[in-house]
């Protein structure tokens, strides 16, 4: 094995890097998780996680990966036989479907080029021709973590009440979520999907529901079976800090500690911040001559950036050359994108210097793997930052008021 010195550069887009901070909060002995000192740690993060989901209504954490609370969502609204809409917009998209399917939802899977988010008109077309409303959930990944595009939520719940349709709206925020803008309440998202290693800065262990009234009264109706996952079970003992059964405590420490430096910084610097340094990625990738795999421009992800490698190159060896050569790790092209993409992560506990020694290592790794390109990028980007905050980004079309 290669033997490297100095910090190892993590640029996934998930799990992130854990903050100093996050690590030292969670450096702490295991509690009883019965007592008071436990409900007041429980209060806490329940009423931090409705300011980051930005919702006043109930926000549940399992001790579960993303993938569970994805089928908490499925299994406490939809019943067996039901039919939903969904888009592909990518490989997490398609793995939600399959989930589905298992659990005997019909899913109209409306086909995508995995370079394009959620079209809100096509989903408004699609639900003004279900004069039945056959069509009980419409289920969007917000921002789809193998192809760094962003689905624009609001505009899909605008689509949604444009026909007056009455199925919810379930959105997956596993990799956007404290980075990305996201309002639960305002734009009317009946189930919020997220989990606890990306914009929470945390290690992988926590997922996250957050309901709406609507999906509420969903759940005491439907037919699907659940134990572990039941929402109702869970709201009980919140109401008083607890939980059902024995919780990740520790990482619930983290939790209480990644929230307060989010709010510590502010929400709104916080998303200016991520769509900064996605916009000065762009700009080194568009310099070296290489291609952003997101086409539109009002989708591009605030927190990675997917490139496509030239013809006749392979984005797994060329990520090989940058672990084995400057000890980063960057993200691979997942199912069919497999070896035609790397993915940049540029969310959490990322800033301009950290932005810009991982673009350094995209450089010198390109030079080492020869692959084509034209030098000058970290420079490029280096442009890019010194731009007034802002200026050098599209309005993000995702906040769209209903």
């Amino acid at each position: 094995m290669t033997q490297h010195q100095g910090r190892h550069f993590l640029q996934i887009p998930g799990p992130s890097p854990v903050p100093d901070r996050v690590l030292r909060a969670m450096d702490m002995p295991v509690i009883d998780h019965r007592s008071a000192e436990f409900a007041a740690l429980g209060k806490a993060v329940f009423e931090g996680c409705q300011k980051i989901f930005q919702t006043k209504g109930p926000v549940i954490i399992f001790p579960s990966s993303g993938t569970g609370a994805w089928e908490a969502a499925i299994v406490n609204t939809l019943s067996p036989g039901d039919k939903v809409l969904m888009v592909e917009t990518g490989h997490f998209a398609t793995l939600w479907r399959q989930m589905a399917v298992r659990w005997g939802i019909e899913v109209d899977f409306m086909p995508g080029d995995w370079r394009h988010g959620a079209d809100p008109a096509a989903i408004e077309e699609k639900l003004a021709q279900d004069k039945a409303h056959a069509i009980k959930a419409v289920m969007v990944v917000h921002n789809e973590t193998s192809t760094g595009v962003a689905s624009r939520i609001g505009a899909i719940r605008a689509a949604i009440d444009k026909v007056g349709h009455p199925a919810l709206l379930l959105v997956d925020t596993i990799s956007s979520l404290g980075s990305v803008d996201y309002r639960h309440d305002e734009w009317k998202v009946d189930v919020t999907v997220s989990c606890s290693q990306k914009g929470f800065m945390l290690p992988p262990g926590l997922g996250f529901n957050a309901i709406s009234e609507k999906a509420r009264t969903a759940a005491k109706t439907n037919k699907m079976p659940r134990s572990y996952w039941d929402w109702e079970e869970m709201i009980k003992p919140n109401a008083n800090g607890f939980f059902p059964y024995t919780p990740a405590t520790n990482l619930l420490y983290g939790l209480r500690e990644a929230m307060a430096m989010l709010l510590e910084e502010g929400l709104e610097a916080v998303f200016t911040r991520h769509k900064r340094l996605a916009a000065a990625t762009r700009a080194a990738v568009s310099h070296w001559g290489l291609e952003v795999l997101c086409q539109e421009p009002a989708e591009y992800s605030p927190v990675l950036t997917a490139v496509l490698m030239p013809p006749g190159h392979d984005a797994d060896q060329f990520r090989k050359v940058v672990l084995d050569n400057y000890n980063m790790s960057l993200g691979s092209g997942l199912s069919k994108l497999a070896g035609k993409v790397f993915r940049i992560g540029h969310l959490g506990e990322c800033n301009a210097l950290t932005l810009m020694g991982a673009l350094s290592g995209v450089e010198m790794g390109l030079a080492a793997a020869g692959v084509p390109h034209r030098a000058g990028g970290v420079d490029a980007a280096m442009k890019s930052l010194e731009e007034p905050s802002g200026s050098n980004t599209p309005s993000h079309l995702q906040v769209v008021k209903s």
